[in-house]
């Protein structure tokens, strides 16, 4: 026995390294898109994440990142900790699938034989080297995000109950309960997927103590539903509810400082504890002594959210939701500002509200006492509008067509019950669980959203985007077939563990995808929310490697030989997985998400104020900032953001080289429920127009003039035209050079714009204020990513400096005839030049080895977009130096051979033309035909899931027509406008 446990841990470690190789080899050097950025900056100066943040996560994440020899190290060092969590996962994951195959293998006292130790090694070292090479696994391991980390708790919770099974009965058996309480406590610190292990972890204990009946398992099941609910709930936001409601009693309604009730509260909950396990003790009550000791251990884990409201009181750069007091703190864990979904019972889409109720009181921290403020409103709905399961429920028209897409919706019925249950079963089940495990294990059509699933042989006919891409990779569901093997054989062998690590999978897969109910659509695939799923599925491929030496039984009776052939045979799967998925999970080179933010910044003049979307387009500027200290003049302001109260507090501080925001409105006139919205109410008087600066004073008095009654009781601030005036000082304007010497004469005298909304929001009246009182003293951008609608009408004062528009006075309307095409404002050509041939950096995108996903893409779309502009400008003028050199860097620096055609790519078609080139404006045009008639053929097979890539295809191709006729190729234009119109009826049916 001895030695069986020193070739496990041996065998282990050796896994463990194999893992923690690869996964260093494929780090991403840099902050990655989406969360990443964030997270990075966050650890590096313990800053406040999005709710409900990740305290564990960040306090090891900054003990990382104080290893990095300089700034721009210190992403890779983040990274690493996802590397090193992921391997350490697939560690405790081998040493419980060989806890499980010695289970089946070698009764309790017996002496394994040396076939039984390699069998039982090679089946760990299957699934654990299986669960290594998953998508899911791989993708979360080479980058700084909270998953990797979760899933670490998740195997080294399901491995210690493992072990106190095996303990039961020896002394101090239960720190192994304790142990694993506390790193449930601990978890809740990274993310909340970790609970849903209990019921596994629950069935291990019930079936250890107790005889197995259908009563008694029943009852096992719902102690364990107690238990999360009582953590999920009770503990997490609940704990903190109480303490706020307390803490408000004794300020407000005692007179106490600040504080004073939250003291109280823990004392009292700590006291409660300590006598009930003084109690314990006392009346020698063990399993009340766990207990007590398991929820003592559990607070103790959670207690690294003590850091979120201590450094959230420094008021740091990134501080979301301000969470700095108790109040704003439950906020924060409850994620209010997400809202809700409705998840066993609830209303349909299309429900229409007959009344409202006031929710809970909410307050803000005063002078001296807790203050007040509106509270959340809830609609109240017929109990007629009412279902269970409500899965087609949300009103946003979006998500209506997208429903329609998956259920006949029939305009104005209401969703019945069935058809819940369809859009539950195909989309929610269906598409967004079942197609991610397929990714996994059987194969993936490509890195485009909502792609497939490969089957065994790739489909006849495939363009060359598909069929090359690095994304598609096809593992001829070796790894299914060897997992179902291990699920079968586990199940005729070992029914009860069968039956645990079953568990495990549905709460880790299908159940999270019932609860989260997701609507129609996701910005992003979200395979990694199931990657304990998958984890449980990899120990049914390591148990695959004893089925399959129970198959050979008959053919190979040497027991040993029967475990080296099983083992070699099984090992394909982890080798088909690592071969295909290594060259589109390598990331060691990759750079451009943090060049892009760089790029963004730059194309910002000193001092400047920038509005940008969320996501991809703040995250990345955040770290540029935080991290690597790049460009900290620039005020990043994410519009979303600015509809809280919190955030625009935030724009009224200074952070590092950026003064605070000129703003004429206080803080109290952004106070969440004050000018939320501000319908518009048309008023004769001012129909031609009102002066902007009078306008926000207006706001500022809370003028009767523009109140209007909405409601019983409710009175809102309105706007009384949808025209705006800003008067220029002109010799201001020119003394501060920031318009084109050629844009001199064009300055105004005012601005005059209408904005093309009925209903301002928070952020509008924000920059509306901005623009009121800056005096154009500091410049304001929008990056060319923000969506129009939040240009509010300014579009027509705008000068594009790179990948960003300056609000400028001088008004510009010419567009082009595609709308697609159509840039707002003009160009500032010298500036634009300077950063696109000397200050833009595009790394590595010239090395056909590296893999980029789509959201690389739409950036560099971005890019080929402005260079094709400043380009058709200079020719415009007759500069065709300048005019060359773009479209030649252009294309050296993002090359068609590894960044795939866009629809902005046919604007050069004509550039080259007119450059005399035309051998290579036939060439681009020919390329570009077949590309785009390649992908319409195949995606419009596949249906109304890839329409994004259909419309853009068919953007392109409208363009090729446009481009053969300027050409003064009309046959060919003949041709595609023919073969546009076929495209575009098969795109309506």
């Amino acid at each position: 026995m001895t030695d069986y446990r020193k070739i496990n841990n041996i065998t282990g470690w050796i896994v463990f390294l194999i893992a923690t190789i690869v996964y260093v080899l494929t780090l991403e050097p840099t902050a990655s898109f989406w969360d990443a950025g964030e997270f990075i900056a966050c650890s590096y100066k313990l800053l406040v994440p999005h709710p409900p943040g990740a305290p564990f996560y960040l306090l090891i994440g900054r003990m990382f990142s104080m290893m990095a020899s300089d700034p721009t190290q210190v992403a890779w060092w983040v990274n690493l900790l996802s590397a090193l969590c992921s391997s350490f996962t697939v560690l405790f994951l081998f040493w419980t699938i060989t806890i499980f195959a010695k289970k089946i293998l070698i009764k309790e006292g017996e002496t394994p034989t040396k076939g039984n130790i390699l069998l039982v090694m090679g089946a760990g070292a299957v699934g654990a080297l299986a669960y290594t090479f998953s998508d899911s696994a791989w993708f979360s391991a080479v980058e700084a995000e909270v998953y990797a980390m979760s899933s670490f708790f998740t195997a080294i919770v399901f491995w210690a109950m493992l072990r106190w099974e095996a303990k039961v009965g020896e002394a101090h058996s239960d720190k192994w309960l304790v142990l694993i309480a506390y790193l449930v406590g601990l978890s809740i610190g990274v993310h909340l997927l970790n609970l849903v292990t209990i019921p596994a972890l629950a069935f291990i204990y019930y079936y250890r103590l107790y005889k197995p009946t259908l009563m008694g398992g029943l009852i096992a099941f719902g102690i364990s539903a107690v238990i999360v609910v009582t953590i999920l709930w009770g503990i997490i936001p609940g704990l903190p509810s109480i303490a706020g409601n307390v803490e408000v009693f004794f300020v407000n309604s005692l007179g106490m400082p600040f504080g004073s009730g939250i003291i109280f509260f823990v004392l009292l909950v700590v006291g409660a504890i300590v006598y009930g396990i003084m109690y314990s003790i006392k009346r020698n009550m063990r399993v009340l002594n766990t207990a007590l000791l398991c929820l003592s251990f559990v607070l103790i884990g959670y207690s690294s959210y003590m850091i979120i409201p201590i450094r959230s009181s420094y008021e740091p750069t990134i501080d979301e939701n301000d969470p700095d007091d108790i109040m704003s703190m439950v906020a924060y864990l409850k994620r209010e500002q997400y809202g809700n979904r409705p998840l066993l019972y609830g209303p349909q889409y299309n429900a229409q509200p007959i009344g409202q109720e006031e929710g809970a009181m909410r307050y803000i921290k005063g002078k001296d006492k807790y203050i007040a403020t509106q509270p959340k409103i809830e609609p109240v709905y017929d109990d007629k509008d009412l279902t269970l399961l409500p899965r087609i429920y949300s009103d946003a028209p979006q998500h209506i067509s997208e429903y329609k897409k998956w259920v006949n919706l029939q305009e104005g019925q209401m969703p019945t019950f069935g058809q819940n249950l369809s859009f539950l079963i195909n989309y929610q089940l269906g598409h967004m669980y079942w197609r991610y495990f397929l990714w996994n294990f059987v194969g993936r059509e490509g890195d485009v959203q909502n792609s497939g699933v490969v089957w065994f042989v790739d489909e006849p006919g495939l363009p060359d985007q598909v069929a090359n891409s690095k994304a598609r990779n096809n593992f001829f569901a070796i790894p299914l077939i060897i997992g179902i093997l291990g699920l079968i054989w586990q199940i005729r062998k070992d029914e009860k563990n069968a039956f645990i690590v079953g568990l495990l999978f549905f709460f880790t897969g299908m159940a999270i995808a019932l609860y989260l109910n997701q609507p129609p659509t996701e910005p992003r695939e979200r395979d990694y929310t199931f990657a304990g799923s998958y984890y449980a599925f990899s120990i049914w491929i390591g148990l695959g490697v004893v089925g399959m030496a129970g198959l050979l039984e008959k053919v190979l009776r040497n027991h040993t030989s029967r475990a080296a052939v099983a083992t070699i045979v099984c090992l394909l799967a982890p080798a088909i997985m690592a071969a295909e998925g290594w060259d589109d999970h390598d990331r060691s080179k990759r750079y451009q998400s943090v060049d892009s933010a760089k790029n963004l910044l730059d194309s910002v003049a000193p001092n400047g104020i920038l509005f940008t979307n969320g996501d991809n387009d703040t995250f990345p500027l955040w770290y540029a900032q935080e991290v690597e200290g790049y460009r900290t003049d620039v005020r990043v302001a994410v519009l979303s953001y600015l509809n809280t109260d919190w955030y625009v507090e935030q724009m009224m501080r200074p952070a590092y080289k950026s003064a605070p925001w000129p703003l004429t409105l206080g803080i109290e006139n952004y106070r969440q429920g004050t000018n939320d919205y501000l319908p518009y109410d048309e008023k004769p008087q001012v129909a031609a127009g009102i002066d902007l600066k009078q306008f926000i004073e207006l706001v500022k008095q809370n003028h009767p003039a523009l109140r209007v009654q909405y409601g019983p009781g409710t009175t809102l601030t309105t706007f009384p035209t949808k025209t705006f005036v800003l008067h220029v000082d002109k010799e201001k304007v020119k003394q501060m050079d920031f318009i084109p010497e050629e844009k001199q004469g064009e300055i105004v005298d005012q601005m005059r714009w209408v904005i093309n909304k009925s209903l301002l929001e928070k952020k509008h009246l924000v920059i509306l204020d901005l623009l009121a009182t800056n005096n154009w003293e500091r410049p304001v951008y929008f990056s060319t990513t923000v969506n129009s609608s939040d240009y509010i009408g300014l579009s027509d004062y705008f000068q594009l400096d790179g990948l960003a528009y300056r609000v400028v006075p001088v008004k510009t309307t010419e567009q082009d005839e595609r709308s697609f095409l159509s840039s707002p404002g003009y160009l500032n050509k010298e500036v634009m030049y300077d950063n696109l041939m000397n200050k833009f950096a595009f790394r590595n995108f010239d090395d056909p080895s590296i893999f980029y996903d789509e959201n690389y893409y739409r950036f560099t779309a971005n890019a080929r977009d402005k260079f094709a502009k400043l380009a058709a400008a200079y020719l415009a003028e007759g500069n065709t130096t300048r005019a060359k050199a773009l479209v030649d860097r252009c294309f050296t620096v993002l090359p068609v051979e590894n960044v795939p055609y866009d629809y902005y790519t046919p604007q050069f078609i004509t550039i080259y033309a007119d450059l005399g080139e035309e051998k290579k404006a036939q060439e681009l045009l020919e390329g570009m035909v077949k590309y785009s008639t390649d992908a319409l053929n195949y995606y419009l097979t596949k249906g109304a899931l890839f329409e994004m890539e259909i419309q853009t295809n068919m953007l392109m191709m409208q363009q090729l027509v446009f481009a053969a006729q300027e050409l003064g190729m009309n046959e060919r234009a003949a041709q595609l406008e023919q073969q546009f119109m076929q495209y575009l009826q098969r795109m309506r049916r």
